[in-house]
């Protein structure tokens, strides 16, 4: 494989994996709308999808908003595909949804190029240091898990083999639902428990050390309860996107949701309180609100001051 990479989309995540990418020695062609963005980064900047293919790049990641962005840097007007080598693989690290994934698959498949998806968690701040977990749509002896190594070793720590295409991204999916129950959850009971005149470190190291432990308990409400939200990470606006993907999703495969309304209640509410694309932690922030303008640091510090 070459060492150099095509990278279209360097946002919040984005521009982190180029970093770590750098790093481990790659050399980077990149594409974004924003151009200040790329200037920022350890790039050779281009002026479009289409002219990163053309460079002879043999995998090109994506990191956009959503599907209909995979779609238009793919097929659209200069787009990836029309500048794509035989042999060549695109690896869409985007939230899609799968059955977009699949359509890629066997568009570019008739080109001769592999569409793979490969679904990320751990937020920004996996992404800084290199440590993401993917979940790839691909067989665990499929031949591109081992021509992407190097690639993958470079922004992960840990790679999940799914099966076939869209798994990946189906995978993602149900991850991140799990992901917006945790937070919007854990957010509900802090605010009750600041409200309820809690000691809110003490309350969060018994949670931690009991049955309601959970990924935001352990790994954001400790900064939370400073006033660091955390910044940089996965926003209200997408996390509300991943909420509809997971609706139409298990809507598709036939099983109901019933837990779904209460995280579309938590971070709609955000949205609507302007903070859509702030980071997604800040549900906590609209969730205080509804009761009376709590904020956990000032709950926190009014506590230690007693």
């Amino acid at each position: 494989m070459s060492t150099t990479v095509g990278f279209v989309g360097v946002g919040h995540m984005g521009s982190r994996m180029i970093r770590c990418l750098a790093a481990a020695g790659f050399d980077v062609v990149a594409y974004d709308r924003s151009a200040e963005a790329l200037a920022s980064l350890p790039v050779t900047a281009l002026e479009s999808p289409e002219q990163v293919a053309a460079t002879g790049v043999d995998v090109v990641l994506l990191s956009l908003p959503d599907s209909r962005a995979v779609e238009d840097v793919v097929r659209g007007p200069q787009g990836l595909a029309g500048g794509l080598a035989e042999g060549a693989v695109v690896v869409d690290l985007t939230t899609s949804a799968p059955e977009t994934t699949v359509a890629l698959h066997e568009h570019l498949g008739r080109q001769g190029v592999r569409f793979l998806d490969a679904g990320v968690s751990g937020g920004a701040a996996a992404a800084a240091k290199g440590t993401l977990t993917l979940m790839v749509g691909a067989a665990a002896d499929d031949e591109v898990l081992t021509r992407l190594a190097p690639v993958f070793d470079a922004i992960a720590r840990a790679v999940f083999p799914l099966g076939r295409p869209g798994a990946g991204h189906a995978a993602k999916i149900l991850n991140n639902f799990l992901n917006a129950v945790n937070l919007s959850a854990s957010a509900e009971v802090f605010v009750a428990a600041a409200r309820s005149g809690l000691d809110l470190h003490v309350f969060l190291e018994a949670v931690n050390a009991s049955s309601g432990a959970n990924w935001a308990t352990l790994n954001r409400f400790p900064a939370l309860l400073t006033g660091d939200y955390l910044e940089g990470g996965l926003s209200s606006a997408l996390m509300m996107k991943d909420l509809l993907l997971y609706a139409e999703h298990v809507g598709r495969v036939g099983v109901p949701s019933l837990h779904l309304s209460g995280p579309v209640a938590a971070f709609g509410t955000a949205l609507q309180t302007g903070r859509a694309d702030q980071i997604s932690n800040r549900v906590v922030d609209a969730l205080g609100d509804l009761a009376d303008g709590v904020r956990l640091s000032q709950a926190t510090s009014e506590e230690s001051t007693r």
